[in-house]
């Protein structure tokens, strides 16, 4: 049954514009460079591995928010399936993956403005914006300034016409022989196509954002699965087509270019093509940090409020701004951004740490299937059990093809977590 107030819930298209504008950001902008130069042309193969593994996340998703109408998303799903501990990481974690991707896109803000501005392209340069950057909106918020739908549709806009304006303009400037040899140097070098699958699947995460709001839809239920599949195969056919166009245009000299769209597009249409999709970008990156730097915080508010953090994370000030876990994000984003300078690096510890949701959400499948077993649903994975099972193993696949240092960074969270864990369930005893 929908409440009384269903007019401020969003429907189904609501839904998926919502949802491929939480996904389509910095990573297409930015990511095009990096798996051409692991494996060439082969780079298209593992943007449609990508999508086939989102799509059985994303299902596994689906599958799970059949049993809930609340707002949770994988905390929910973890803590009901696996108990208050694994809970409590993936909660955690869900703090730790915005404070990463807040790092990141403030670094692909700064590669662009490099490009942009050429003085500012040099590594304390840059080092320089993100830290100004950081710390400016880290200040914007302790003040209390507050986000506004205009931010978000120019937001919205501003990425979306250039990408739109690349491809339809750059598919009739393509040339056959840059798709030529298919493997850089004319062979595949072991590994590189799971590498380059994990970089390139930064560029697909946020998709899970809508199952976390379910509780502010429409009929959930129905409409979040459906929804879902319609994003995946929606941002995957613009993602195939950039990559397309832009190794079309530059060929395999796309691999040494730290701005593939802009500088694919100024072969084409000269400086106006290169400084609309810098601008675009700008913005984009831009109005998505302002939106990152006062959702983040959050996180790790409602971590402390709901008793998961020490409550002093949860104090605020005059202005109502939690400030010391605006301060604690914004310290800990500097650092990762600081010490991991390349867009592509971070985009791959990022997607990393998505997979402390996203396993979780995939076992919690089968768990369901026997817990929730009676429970009505309007929704059910098809072929039983495979999809979650391919998922899974895919997953594991992913993360086995990065090294300890990427891994450490990417699910660091979990481990600092469990202290806090033990520390918060005392204090909550006593």
């Amino acid at each position: 049954m929908i409440d009384g107030n269903s007019k401020q819930r969003l429907g189904f298209w609501s839904i998926v514009l919502f949802g491929i504008n939480g996904i389509i950001g910095s990573g297409i902008f930015l990511l095009p460079s990096a798996p051409m130069k692991l494996i060439g042309v082969g780079s298209v193969f593992a943007l449609l591995l990508d999508a086939f593994l989102v799509a059985t996340i994303a299902l596994c998703f689906a599958q799970d928010a059949n049993y809930f109408d609340k707002n949770g998303g994988p905390y929910l799903y973890a803590k009901e399936a696996f108990g208050n501990f694994i809970g409590y990481e993936v909660g955690v974690v869900t703090w730790a993956i915005r404070i990463i991707a807040e790092a990141t896109a403030a670094v692909g803000f700064a590669t662009i403005l490099g490009a942009f501005f050429p003085n500012l392209s040099s590594s304390l340069a840059r080092s320089a914006v993100i830290a100004l950057l950081l710390i400016a909106l880290a200040l914007m918020n302790i003040a209390g300034v507050q986000l506004t739908k205009i931010i978000n549709n120019i937001v919205t806009i501003s990425k979306l016409i250039p990408l739109v304006l690349f491809i339809s303009i750059g598919l009739f400037f393509l040339k056959g022989n840059n798709f030529v040899p298919f493997f850089p140097h004319g062979q595949y070098a072991s590994g590189s196509f799971g590498q380059a699958a994990l970089t390139m699947f930064f560029a697909f995460t946020g998709f899970e954002g809508i199952s976390v709001a379910a509780g502010e839809m429409t009929n959930p239920k129905k409409n979040l699965p459906r929804a879902i599949m319609i994003i995946v195969a929606t941002v995957t056919l613009v993602y195939v087509l950039i990559q397309l166009t832009a190794i079309g245009i530059m060929g395999y000299r796309l691999a040494d270019s730290a701005t593939p769209i802009m500088d694919a597009f100024a072969e084409v249409t000269g400086t106006f093509g290169k400084d609309l999709i810098a601008a675009g970008s700008l913005i984009s990156i831009g109005g998505l940090l302002v939106a990152s730097s006062f959702i983040t915080p959050r996180s790790g508010l409602a971590l402390a409020e709901n008793k998961m953090m020490p409550q002093v994370i949860a104090r605020k000030n005059s202005k109502n701004a939690p400030y010391v876990a605006i301060i604690i994000s914004t310290s800990i984003s500097l650092i990762i951004a600081l010490f991991n300078s390349t867009f592509a690096n971070l985009a791959l510890i990022s997607a990393i740490s998505r997979f402390a949701q996203y396993i979780p959400t995939i076992i919690a499948v089968f768990v369901f299937s026997k817990t929730k077993k009676t429970q009505k649903t309007t929704f059910q994975i098809p072929f039983g059990p495979a999809i979650p099972l391919l998922a899974l193993v895919v997953s594991i696949w992913l993360l086995v093809q990065t090294n300890i240092q990427q891994l450490v960074w990417g699910l660091g969270a979990l481990v600092i977590a469990v202290p806090f864990y033990f520390f918060t369930a005392y204090r909550n005893q006593s």
